[in-house]
This record gives C-alpha cells, structure tokens and sequence, in this order.
C-alpha cells in the first residue's frame, strides 16, 4: 500500500494550496473530498456558459502583494471589483456607506454635509444611551446607531443584520459590529485593498492547477473510513468541523448556514450587478447574485443570451446542511476553546480552515496561512 506524507482532507482553498506548497517540496499527498467535486465552497458550475458560484459568491481580494502575485502565478484574476448595492424596499443605495449614500440617503452633496448629518445622529443615538443610565451599546442595535446613526441603520443594517442571523438586532452582541466603514469619498469599491478580482475561467481553473499531478479521492468521507484513511499518511491536515474530529464530545458548535434558489433567466442582464443586498426584513432572502457580472463586462453581457441568478436565504445549521459562518458568541467561543485544547495536543494533525479553527476567513487569509505553514514543510 503506497504511503503518503500528508492526507489532506478537504479540497478547499486551503487543502488545495496545502498539497501544492507540499507537493514542491518532495512531499506525497492525498487528497480527499466528501463532495463529488474539488474546490470545496469556492467551487463553479458551469450553467449556460455562466461560472455559477454554487455556494456563494467568492471575491478575492487582498494588500498582501505576496499572496497576489502567487495567487496569479497559479491563474491570471481579472479585473472585477465588488460595488454591492442595497435595495431598500424598491430604492437603491451604493455600499459601502460613501458620499453616493449619504446623496442618496439625505440629499448631501459634500462630505461637511454628511459628516454633520451622521454626527447629528450618533449623538441622538448616544443621548438616548445615557438617558437609559448606561455608557457602553448594550446590542448591536445601539452600536450600529452610535456609529452610523439611526437613518442607515433602519434602512441599510437592522433587517438585512436579522435575516442574516436569525436574531433581533437588539438580541445580538454588540461585538459583531465593531465599526462601519464610512467614506467620505464617491467610491463604491467595497474593499480598500490594493488588488482584488476573480480568476479568469472561474475558481475550478484555481484549484485544478494548484492539485496539478497530485492524487484526490472524490465522494470519499474521511469518517466513514477514518481508521483505514489516517494509515495512508504520516500526518493528517484536516479543514472540516472540528467537533466533528472529536465525535462531538463536548458538544456541537453552532453555525448559520445559506440555502440557495438559483434560476436560469431568458435575458441577458437581469440586476445590472452582480451583488444587491435586499435589506427590508419583508423580503425573505438576503441578497441576489447574478453570477455572469463576475466574469463578464461590457459586450459580453450582452453577448451571453441568458443569465444565472441565486437567492440567497439564511437560517440556522442543522445536520445535513453546510456549515457557513461560525457563530462567534460566548458559548461557542468558550466551546471551540476546549476543542482547540485537544488540537493543540495532536502531534501528527495540522487543523486549518474556517471550519477547522470555528473562524471566517476571507480566502487571502487562508493562502497567507498556508505560505506561513509552507516554511515548516
């Protein structure tokens, strides 16, 4: 039976580039995969020639020049840059909280104007704290309004914020909002740092050239055959759920999970974006995406006769579904403590990946991870 170095179970972004920084150096890997396809969450399906992110939109971005300039090594990013837009009950305001916001918001055409606006807020915000006898936001309700005022956070934060988590804002920590991105700029661009975009061909491209010449196992679940799989290998990387690893013996840690509608669409541009936030709490789903505004610009929306779009709908994980975002509250932190213990014990399992660690993770964060983990190789 042949021996492999490493079993890298998950074939995420983070296994993925795992097996290649291995691979480099001499190193044998298998990787497996319960899903029949590779890629984990950033996986595409093509559907009428669209790349249909299948478990959400993925945007890379990223300051670290480091990690651009490997990402790009692997396949050439294009040129895409996320504006989202939120639609408020049939009006439209640019995100993130910029000039064009506050315009569409207030009618304010400098950045004095919007500045003494918010600042007008926050204070009735802050005043209405202290009548309450306390000095510190109690929820996130009170932390949104003492940052950004109670106009953008009624209209733009309070029911997207409910849908997301399945929560009255005023039933949510006030830590999940830490701050708010304020710009006193007319720029749409969500992200402030210096390179983002999405790879041409879609993620798949990725994450095929990064487990170039290396084995994988598809449809192949590492707790159906855990005893037989952790024999193959000197040591395991593992990115699924890390309770999960320990047979959930202290517990099962809490996440919310997103359940998709996507439909195929007889024209060519439905939104005219590829991301709208739908923030009154009366409609039912989050935000819609409409995958060929990724990859596609100019002529060639127009070009391509249909289009794809995903509704997306968040509620509570339960057995069976993906686990998305952890839970990051008390109780679960202090429960993925005691996990965290048992890992930190293991001598031949690396534990990586938003499941794994009971963290988001944006996905330059994941390969920075891994280049630090390379030098160990």
């Amino acid at each position: 039976m042949m021996k492999y170095d490493y079993l890298i179970v998950g074939s995420g972004l983070f296994g993925a580039t795992f097996a290649y920084f291995a691979k480099q150096k001499g190193k044998r890997c298998l990787v497996i995969d319960k899903r029949p396809h590779l890629g984990g969450n950033i996986y595409c399906k093509k559907i009428e020639g669209i790349n249909v992110h299948k478990y959400g939109a993925h945007i890379f971005h990223t300051s670290n020049k480091q990690v651009w300039n490997f990402v790009n090594s692997i396949v050439e990013f294009n040129r895409y840059t996320n504006s989202p837009v939120a639609n408020y009950k049939g009006k439209l305001y640019n995100l993130p909280f910029n000039m064009n916001t506050f315009y569409q918001m207030w009618g304010v055409t400098t950045p004095e104007e919007a500045m003494a606006k918010i600042e007008e807020q926050k204070m009735k915000a802050v005043t209405k704290m202290y009548a309450d006898g306390v000095t510190e936001p109690r929820n996130l309700e009170e932390q949104a309004q003492v940052l950004i005022g109670n106009d953008i956070y009624e209209k733009l934060i309070k029911g997207y914020t409910e849908k997301q988590w399945g929560r009255k804002c005023e039933e949510l920590p006030a830590f999940i909002i830490k701050r708010l991105p304020v710009r006193l700029t007319f720029d749409n661009n969500y992200f402030n740092d210096k390179y983002q975009g999405i790879p041409i061909g879609g993620y798949n491209v990725l994450i095929e050239r990064l487990l170039e010449g290396i084995e994988t196992r598809l449809s192949c679940d590492f707790f159906v055959n855990r005893q037989e799989l952790s024999t193959l290998a000197d040591k395991i990387v593992f990115t699924g759920a890390i309770d999960e690893f320990y047979n959930y013996q202290f517990g099962k840690l809490e996440y919310r999970t997103v359940n998709f509608e996507t439909e195929i669409l007889n024209i060519s541009n439905y939104q005219g974006n590829a991301v709208i936030n739908y923030t009154d709490k009366e409609i039912p789903y989050t935000r819609i995406i409409e995958h060929k505004h990724f990859e596609m610009f100019g002529e060639e929306i127009e070009a391509c006769p249909k289009t794809v779009i995903s509704k997306e709908y968040s509620s509570e994980w339960i057995k069976g579904s993906e686990p998305y975002y952890p839970v990051n509250d008390k109780k679960n932190n202090t429960l993925y403590l005691k996990y965290k213990e048992l890992a930190r014990q293991e001598k031949n399992v690396i534990f990586g990946g938003r499941l794994a660690e009971y963290k988001y993770y944006d996905m330059h964060h994941i390969i920075e991870k891994v280049l630090n983990l390379s030098i160990q190789f």
